[in-house]
């Protein structure tokens, strides 16, 4: 069992199930969402997650057609994104979980569009887009 948070604390959820590999995602959308040089998300079973409290104050944000970045309105804490074409997987941010998750990340994904400000020094797997593998069965 994991459980989470935004950063001001509204929004609480928790999941029962296994968490997929950690992607670290190097797009620009993720950059500009984050503020920062990639985003780590994991995807997880969307019938397995719940929200304890909070679940009014989320926000869904349709990045491109599709596609949906779901946040806290409070505090603006990224909490998932999800996707029309994969109805019940959501990914994750893995920063907003509460446990540790006694594993590190697998894969580097969207190399090909990284920032320039940052070099990846670390030897897991890059992709200069995305690998789809791990989904949670």
């Amino acid at each position: 069992m994991y459980t989470g948070q935004c950063l001001c604390g509204d929004i609480t959820f928790e999941y029962e199930g296994p968490l997929g590999p950690i992607s670290l995602c190097h797009c620009s959308q993720c950059r500009r969402a984050h503020g920062s040089a990639f985003s780590a998300s994991s995807p997880v079973q969307k019938v397995r997650f719940r929200f304890l409290s909070g679940e009014e104050k989320l926000t869904e944000y349709e990045s491109r057609p599709g596609k949906y970045r779901a946040f806290c309105s409070r505090c603006g804490s990224q909490l998932y994104s999800r996707v029309d074409a994969i109805p019940g997987i959501l990914r994750l941010r893995v920063g907003v979980i509460n446990e540790p998750l006694g594993k590190g990340p697998a894969q580097h994904v969207y190399t090909g569009s990284k920032s320039d400000w940052f070099e990846i020094t670390d030897t897991i797997a890059q992709y200069e887009k995305t690998e789809r593998t791990g989904d949670p069965h």
